[in-house]
């Protein structure tokens, strides 16, 4: 799908079609919707990130809520969104044996009691074994600093989304 294709996209279509580029936050799409016409895929991209940029640190919190915790109870019942199942497949999260999703659920629900949300990670530019370890390192993190991480971890996904969407080689960090 090339740009034009995008800016000739209704309301609907545009917000199916973009609407978990930023995990289930399709307001976000529909937002960016209104911005049309975009000059190319950075353009998209930079309108979809200066929406989060622009919202209070509680609707960024929130943003981050929408997200599965890696390799928790989502994945274990099936019910992650398309995108996060590949995205945890393809880094080997669907594999774990029981003492890793153990480890795993611990560090998790102890990151959720610091901070307050999930911890979000580009799980398809880490692998398997990376995972636990930067969790563990991010959990002694001071609050701020983590949001900021947290956010920058979105960006990467929505940026790796975007790149799948719209057929571009823009797999950058």
């Amino acid at each position: 799908m090339d740009i034009e294709q995008v800016n000739s996209m209704d309301f609907g279509e545009f917000v199916d079609v973009f609407g978990n580029v930023i995990e289930r936050c399709p307001l976000i799409a529909a937002a960016v919707w209104s911005q049309r016409p975009f000059s190319d895929v950075e353009d998209l991209e930079k309108h979809f990130f200066a929406f989060i940029d622009a919202l209070p640190q509680s609707g960024q919190e929130g943003i981050l809520r929408c997200h599965p915790d890696l390799a928790g109870r989502e994945l274990q019942r099936g019910t992650l969104t398309a995108e996060s199942q590949r995205e945890q497949s393809g880094a080997g999260l669907t594999s774990l044996g029981a003492e890793e999703r153990l480890q795993l659920a611990e560090l998790n629900a102890q990151y959720r009691a610091r901070f307050g949300f999930p911890f979000v990670l580009a799980a398809r530019l880490s692998g398997r074994a990376a995972v636990p370890r930067e969790l563990a390192r991010r959990l002694h993190c001071p609050p701020a600093q983590e949001l900021r991480t947290a956010l920058g971890e979105v960006k990467k996904i929505g940026r790796l989304r975007l790149a799948d969407l719209l057929g571009a080689d823009r797999a950058r960090p």
